[in-house]
């Protein structure tokens, strides 16, 4: 087994990132409407509120839970459903090693890309 000290910086970050990740995308059974409160221990400055119905506060609340969660925190507060269809633009708002470590766990999050999910970014009018 690899050292620390020869590991990469990528790797460090991959296998923190795949160290946190659920047994199966079913376990996310977090909400999918509501208000949600994310602890300081996830968001430490700015809002830890979140409304879902608002597709940007939805995005920003997956990208913080999927960069600073512990697994208990992402099957908490993420669900399954949203995260495959928020997936084709929230991969692009997440580093690379976290989106791939991400879509080498879950086959069926490359596989909605080619679906063409994704709700708009925009906030309703």
């Amino acid at each position: 087994m690899p050292t620390y000290e020869s590991l990469s910086a990528a790797q460090v970050l991959q296998a923190a990132y795949r160290s946190r990740l659920p047994d199966q995308m079913e376990d996310l059974t977090g909400p999918q409407q509501g208000t949600v409160e994310l602890p300081l221990h996830v968001v430490w400055s700015g809002s830890n509120s979140y409304f879902l119905e608002s597709p940007r506060a939805r995005m920003s609340l997956y990208r913080v839970v999927l960069a600073e969660g512990q697994q208990q925190d992402l099957v908490h507060f993420l669900s399954k459903d949203l995260l495959v269809a928020q997936w084709p633009v929230l991969r692009r708002l997440v580093s690379r090693y976290l989106r791939t470590v991400w879509e080498e766990a879950f086959p069926e999050l490359v596989a909605s890309l080619s679906a063409g999910f994704a709700p708009p970014l925009a906030e309703p009018t």
